[in-house]
């Protein structure tokens, strides 16, 4: 997902691309048997569409654009990754969402976690009727680690998970385990599905293969586990259109040999893996900031925290080195790239790609808050050209998620990894100046 309609509120020039495909979300099936249109899926469409783009203002308006500047979520934000890794110039300044960065591997998880959960008639299907039990459960155990008692998990991978609470007792009666019936725990073996999807995606000597799922990320289950007949078209699609050309595979037959064999491939050459590139862009002075919600069920949080980290090794360890123009910042409460539960209405919305489309037609920037200090791409604008690093970056939700007119239910400061907010112990914990960075 990118982000094209609010750039000219910024006073921009703004280009989008289709990658070169029509289709929706999940249907790969344009893939198969079509290794250039992979390519232009995985960056060449993107790149192209850079360097027409700035073609065509320095055309129009005689000169070349002064910034250019890269919004995009999800699939966008592996896009925009791609980009910069492989050419440096494009942009003076890049907003990346929940990166799906790596493509052969996590696609694969996509398949590996649903041949967990399915066929649906096996012991160890989890029914979609026992998420919001396992959602109430994370916030149960995992909401007052930060100090405050407000249904946010501010930090769910530091949280003393005691997963013996989901079991059924020896008194509990268990009914057919397809069906819910008032049953709030989880049989053994429906247990193990659940941590198998918490926990890291490993081959059979241990090595990682793609880490889990956050605590808390539970009520978007269902983009991977909520297809009724199996497995997510995220994944399957992938492994059919992508990977093995073969409209008739079946998820039944999957095995970690597909990371290998992906690995190999790289079809589209998707991966946004080569760290080190980012040195390039830092000695050019590109800024970069990174964004993923804590609650994300679709392309886990775990990533983004694995991907920073291996930029740090890339630069020897150096992480101030990093932050000088690459920030991270978690978002606790927020599902992917955007969006919240109404049981949780953590603040969400800071100018990330689609947030401002979420809240209505013509929107732009935060409803309310149009300034630099609650708006992501104008705080870049401010880094890049106005040398203002992005110290924090306050979040905001609304009381009718889509309606600004509803009134400001919560804001709170985000934080550039590895710092975290922290409650001051005496203000309006819905007041963002009630937290600080630390």
């Amino acid at each position: 997902m990118t982000t094209r309609a609010p750039g000219p509120h910024y006073g921009m020039a703004a280009v989008s691309t289709d990658t070169g495909h029509n289709g929706t979300m999940i249907d790969t099936a344009w893939a198969l048997n079509q290794p250039e249109k992979r390519t232009d899926w995985g960056w060449r469409a993107m790149h192209g569409t850079v360097v027409h783009g700035k073609a065509l203002v320095a055309a129009y308006y005689s000169r070349p654009a002064a910034h250019s500047y890269y919004n995009g979520c999800s699939t966008g934000g592996r896009q925009g990754l791609r980009e910069v890794q492989k050419f440096p110039d494009s942009f003076d300044g890049a907003l990346i969402g929940a990166p799906a960065w790596w493509t052969t591997h996590l696609n694969n998880w996509i398949t590996k976690v649903g041949t967990d959960n399915f066929p649906a008639s096996d012991p160890k299907h989890i029914p979609m009727t026992l998420l919001p039990f396992l959602a109430h459960e994370a916030r149960a155990q995992c909401d007052a680690q930060d100090g405050v008692v407000d249904s946010i998990v501010s930090n769910p991978m530091s949280c003393k998970y005691d997963f013996s609470k989901l079991l059924c007792t020896n008194s509990t009666p268990l009914p057919d385990p397809t069906s819910f019936h008032g049953r709030n725990c989880l049989t053994p073996i429906q247990l193990q599905t659940a941590m198998n999807i918490y926990g890291d995606y490993r081959s059979a000597s241990g090595e990682l293969l793609y880490p889990g799922l956050t605590i808390s990320s539970e009520s978007q289950w269902p983009l991977l586990i909520g297809e009724p007949t199996g497995p997510s078209g995220f994944g399957v699609g992938y492994d059919k259109d992508f990977l093995y050309d073969d409209p008739n595979w079946k998820w039944g037959s999957y095995n970690d040999s597909a990371i290998a064999e992906a690995d190999a491939r790289d079809p589209g050459q998707c991966n946004a893996d080569n760290y080190g590139a980012l040195k390039a862009y830092k000695q050019r002075g590109g800024k970069m900031i990174l964004y993923h919600g804590l609650a994300d069920g679709l392309v886990p949080t775990k990533g983004s925290l694995m991907y920073y980290d291996k930029t740090v090794q890339a630069f020897g360890g150096d992480l101030e080195g990093v932050r000088d123009f690459f920030r991270m910042f978690l978002v606790p409460g927020m599902h992917h790239c955007w969006n919240t539960d109404d049981a949780v209405k953590a603040p969400w919305n800071f100018g990330g790609a689609t947030q401002a489309g979420a809240m209505g037609m013509g929107e732009w920037s935060v409803p309310g808050f149009k300034d630099a200090r609650h708006d992501a791409m104008l705080a870049m604008i401010g880094w890049v050209e106005g040398g203002k690093v992005v110290e924090e970056i306050v979040a905001t939700s609304w009381h009718s998620r889509w309606n600004a007119s509803s009134g400001v239910v919560r804001q709170r400061p985000l934080c550039p990894w590895p710092e975290k907010a922290l409650y001051n112990g005496v203000g309006d914990v819905n007041a963002a100046n009630s937290w600080r960075c630390s």
